[in-house]
């Protein structure tokens, strides 16, 4: 075996195991720690609840452990020893090079969904189903799972085709140009999915209390945003767990409540949620985390450029036959073990966007009670681990840990 392919085998079981250390560290604090109930919240829940929280993280940890080393051995399997066989079946098929990758990725696609439907059963109705959370019957998640795999199909298919056709026309600078595709689509995905997309799978009503959607347009008047509509969503057809977001580009928003957020807090509590959501829009931090990923796809892209330019890759990995696409599936799997080190960096400016958006939301009602009091509901109705090791949150968490969040929010205005 070639030495290069030793070092990054290793290195990717490091990963792998760092991971699982970090798996048990953030449960051996919760059997230390979770039994205590926080000062935050006294009166809100009881021994009950916390002994229910802690049976839904161990049992999702758990779940977790065995899925992804299920995952990784298949990956290990593929990457080493099926994809020099299935590059090598896929070239003697002479296809021409837009139709080659296409029926490459998107068999790959497929193979990876059918792999995950049966983890993907067992969590949705064996753990949500056990604690409460899902709302779904089967028919439901078989007609969701194929209105999902036609709509991959075809935005998969259409980046794809139009990625490799940009690499055909410009061998020496496809790097720019599919970054600058790529850019456009996440874009025009991001304004459309509102209106084509996600109405397939839920059904959008005007929300019917005329004080609260009152409350929401003077609140978001204050912020500079125009509220075009105030909707409500189906969610509760499929899950207890609560949300709201925006949608729309610019200043004029579609606001999207959860029926369960509703249902489970009252209008003070949702005005400051949504508030929280207007110091996102507020501080830039949508635009922000934009101008650094696409900074960091087009650093990527260049580098891959060039990778790609020889067949070193495929020498390592004992690919006989030269393939373009199987280099990329190489440099992925090299990219996901190089990128790792960087998910705290990542974490911590997305914790600190929270924060700031915490911050705002204050600053926008001047009501901490009904912030806090909404965080602790979320808390409560989604079972979230209050004692998470630091960490394993320092690598696994974009929001800042509950109790965090709450003594940050109680020190604002003093």
């Amino acid at each position: 075996m070639d030495i290069y392919l030793i070092i990054i085998v290793i290195t990717y079981f490091l990963v792998i195991i760092f991971g699982y250390w970090l798996d048990f560290l953030n449960l051996s604090d919760l059997k230390k720690y979770g039994s205590i109930i926080p000062p935050e919240f006294k009166g809100q829940i009881d021994q009950a609840l916390l002994s229910k929280t802690r049976d839904y993280t161990v049992e999702s940890t758990k779940f977790d452990f065995v899925a992804s080393l299920f995952n990784n051995i298949v990956f290990l399997l593929f990457i080493l020893v099926l994809l020099n066989i299935y590059n090598t079946w896929l070239i003697s098929l002479n296809l021409s090079f837009i139709l080659a990758g296409l029926t490459f990725f998107l068999l790959l696609t497929y193979a990876e969904t059918v792999i995950s439907m049966p983890f993907n059963l067992y969590s949705t109705f064996k753990i949500e189903n056990k604690y409460g959370f899902n709302t779904m019957t089967l028919k439901l998640w078989i007609t969701d799972t194929i209105k999902s795999l036609v709509i991959s199909t075809i935005l998969t298919g259409l980046l794809i085709s139009a990625g490799l056709f940009l690499i055909q026309k410009s061998p020496g600078l496809w790097w720019l140009w599919v970054w600058c595709f790529f850019l456009a689509f996440g874009i025009f995905i991001m304004y459309i999915s509102p209106y084509v997309i996600e109405p397939l799978f839920h059904k959008f009503t005007p929300v019917d209390d005329e004080s609260l959607e009152s409350g929401i347009n003077d609140l978001m008047g204050k912020v500079g945003i125009k509220v075009r509509r105030v909707f409500r969503i189906d969610a509760s057809k499929r899950t207890k767990h609560t949300n709201a977001y925006f949608t729309g580009i610019g200043k004029v928003k579609r606001i999207v409540l959860y029926d369960t957020l509703i249902e489970k807090m009252d209008r003070d509590e949702i005005l400051s949620v949504l508030a929280h959501e207007a110091g996102h829009w507020k501080k830039k931090h949508l635009l922000k985390n934009i101008v650094v990923t696409e900074a960091i796809a087009l650093i990527a892209l260049y580098v891959s450029y060039h990778l790609l330019q020889s067949d070193t890759l495929l020498d390592i990995f004992s690919i006989e036959k030269s393939s373009f696409f199987a280099k990329v599936v190489i440099l992925g799997f090299i990219g996901s073990i190089v990128s790792f080190p960087f998910s705290p960096l990542f974490n911590y400016f997305s914790r600190r966007h929270e924060n700031e958006a915490d911050r705002y939301s204050y600053e926008l009602t001047e009501n901490k009670e009904s912030m806090i009091s909404a965080l602790v509901k979320l808390s409560k109705d989604n079972l979230s681990n209050l004692h998470p090791h630091p960490l394993y949150a320092l690598f696994h968490y974009s929001h800042p840990p509950v109790l965090e969040r709450i003594r940050k929010i109680r020190e604002l205005g003093r």
